[in-house]
This record gives C-alpha cells, sequence and structure tokens, in this order.
C-alpha cells in the first residue's frame, strides 16, 4: 500500500526525512504544498513545531493579544510526499511519538511532483554547529551559508496564490500536536530560521561530519527498530525458581535467567 504524507516541521529536510525511513526515497516524490486552517507553533524547549487546527489555536492567539487570523495566516506551507510504504509510515509514526497524532487532512500542491532523488545532493557536507571549530575555512562566509541552505531547504515553493485559486486538494498524513495548547507558543514557528540555526543538529549523525548531535535520542529507537526489520524482541525467564520457561512474570531469583529471542511480527 502506498501512503502520501504532508511534512511542515523538520521532515522537510530531506537528510532527515532519509534517516528516519532509513533509505533514500528513491520511489518518493515531493512538491510544497499548503494546508489550510492550520496553524505551526513553536514548542516550549524544543526546536520542532507543532501544527494544530485554527479552530483550537484561535484561543492561543486571542489570550496572548493578536486577535483572530487572517485567512492567509491560517496555512501551514510544507511538503507534500508521495510514494511512502507501510514500513516508512510506522518509522515516521515512531519517530513522532506520543506529542502527535496522525491524521488525514486536505492539502493543496503548490507546483508539479518531482522525483526526491532530484533535490540537491545531499551527500554534501551539512553544516556544523554555529561557531564550532568543524565549521572550518570553507564553510565559512555568506557563500558557504548559501550553498548549504540550497541544499537543506527543500525545493522552493512559489508565493502563496489567493486562496480562492489553489489547486484542487489531495488527501495526505500529516502528524498533528496533541500535546495540549499549554505548551505552544503564539510565535510561529520559521523552517529558515530551524535550517540557520538548528538543522546541524538533527543531520549530524552518520554523516561522519564529527559534529555533536543534541537531538541523537530521537532516532535511537527509530534506528533499532529499523534494524530488527520488523521483528519483535520478547523477553522470558528461564531456569528460575517457577522452572524453565516460567515467563517474564517470575521472580528472577536464585540464578534466573533472562533470555531475549527474536519474534515475527510487529509490535
Amino acid at each position: 500500500m502506498s501512503y502520501s504524507a504532508f511534512f511542515y516541521g523538520t521532515l522537510m529536510h530531506p537528510a532527515i526525512l532519509r534517516r528516519v525511513i532509513g533509505h533514500e526515497g528513491s520511489q518518493l516524490e515531493i512538491c510544497p504544498a499548503v494546508l489550510l486552517e492550520h496553524t505551526r507553533h513553536k514548542i516550549q524547549r524544543a526546536d520542532y513545531p507543532g501544527v494544530v487546527p485554527y479552530s483550537q489555536s484561535q484561543a492561543l492567539f486571542r489570550s496572548s493579544g493578536r486577535g483572530d487570523l487572517a485567512p492567509a495566516e491560517r496555512t501551514v506551507r510544507g511538503t507534500f510526499v508521495q510514494g511512502l510504504n507501510e514500513r516508512d509510515v510506522a518509522l515516521l509514526d515512531l519517530f513522532e511519538g506520543d506529542e502527535y497524532v496522525r491524521e488525514t487532512v486536505a492539502v493543496h500542491p503548490l507546483g508539479p511532483l518531482t522525483p526526491l532523488a532530484s533535490t540537491a545532493d545531499h551527500r554534501a557536507p551539512v553544516s556544523s554547529a554555529p561557531g564550532s571549530k568543524s565549521d572550518g575555512v570553507a564553510s565559512a562566509g555568506a557563500d558557504a551559508d548559501a550553498a548549504t541552505d540550497a541544499y537543506v531547504v527543500p525545493r522552493t515553493a512559489p508565493e502563496l496564490p489567493p486562496l480562492d485559486t489553489l489547486a484542487p486538494a489531495v488527501p495526505a498524513q500529516t502528524y498533528i500536536y496533541a500535546g495540549g495548547l499549554r505548551r505552544l507558543s503564539p510565535e510561529l514557528w520559521s523552517y529558515e530560521d530551524f535550517v540557520r540555526e538548528s538543522a546541524w543538529k538533527w543531520v549530524g549523525a552518520g554523516s561522519g561530519s564529527g559534529a555533536a548531535v543534541e537531538n541523537e535520542e530521537y532516532y535511537a529507537e527509530v534506528d533499532r527498530r529499523r534494524e530488527l526489520d520488523g521483528k519483535t524482541l520478547r523477553t522470558a525467564i528461564v531456569d528460575g525458581p517457577g522452572g524453565a520457561g516460567s515467563g517474564a512474570g517470575a521472580d528472577v531469583g536464585d540464578g534466573g535467567k533472562t533470555v531475549v529471542t527474536l519474534v515475527s511480527g510487529r509490535a
């Protein structure tokens, strides 16, 4: 079964998407898209954003004194990705965790689909931490910054046209923030700021750059599950007081042994 998804935060970054799904995405197609009547917010003490329906965030804006947003402000720009398989989606679910709920939404494409492989060379170096020694002379200066941005920023979307002239909506899976409005800021999240200030934290791992990666914990469980290839670890107690195969609930005293076995099927 093939899935389509709308990404609006860190997963817009091609290197992060490839890292999470564990392959190059040769079967994927991508285009810029927009989601209406939703807003994208900064999450307290986090680099990644949360999107919620405007019917929920409206109270947040009003309480902050900003008032109601115009229709064009109640939009979320992102990327529409087509061709994901069930394993991709399972890994994406794991990556997003229980802060988000995957829902079907209607998004409007802002351009033609193009192969993900046609984005800028993802093997190019990713910028190191700002000011770190690993930046090197070659990555210093405006020219290097522009080259880095050209690599990490997805294909540029055109200016948002009048809403009544948008292309017909298509269904897509997306991750709606479920952590509650109390953790959201009325300040809208900027992908451009993320690329400039924080992307190096997310994509340094596994790249051979040696950069310190603060968000490796978000990948750890995804990587482990991928390595199991859809199998589940099952733990049992043997040779314990209850006898061999006494089960995980047995008292493990008296030299009981814990045996971990690999069984078929997904958790």
